[in-house]
């Protein structure tokens, strides 16, 4: 791997890590640094798709509201990076305490991270998040971990 490509790689490791941070201290000012204005989210909260950055940072402002405390855990981070494009994908959970004191471990998911190059600055322009489906019942799993 090109020095170049190392640089970008840890460029993008620290901005999943600000992600991490920013869940971590409620910090919408923060996270929306992260997304590209025009970022298309396929989050696990309905609709099927959140389009622009303020749409994506409502879903965060409903977890910082569901939650007194709350936490976020990536694990299984593979990155593959371009010259001006690159994506990642992870297991995610967030978990902590709600608003009423009752602590949760919650639920791994599936990340996936697509990045641009904005005048060189690496920006998220596509999330998805997920759980698998059980195809008998219809319902999403929420039980599995990595």
């Amino acid at each position: 791997m090109s020095t170049r490509r190392e640089e970008d790689e840890a460029e993008i490791r620290q901005r999943i890590a600000r992600i991490v941070e920013g869940i971590r201290a409620k910090d919408l000012e923060g996270l929306r640094r992260l997304y590209a204005a025009d970022v298309v989210s396929f989050d696990v909260e309905p609709p099927l798709q959140h389009v622009g950055v303020d749409a994506k940072l409502k879903n965060w402002v409903n977890v910082f509201t569901f939650f007194q405390e709350v936490d976020y855990e990536v694990r299984d981070l593979t990155i593959t990076v371009g010259d001006t494009v690159a994506f990642g994908h992870c297991f995610g959970r967030l978990s902590g305490t709600l608003k009423n004191g009752t602590a949760t471990s919650g639920m791994w998911v599936r990340g996936t991270f697509c990045f641009r190059k904005f005048d060189g600055e690496w920006l998220i322009a596509h999330d998805q998040v997920s759980v698998p489906l059980d195809m008998s019942s219809g319902r999403g799993v929420t039980d599995l971990e990595p």
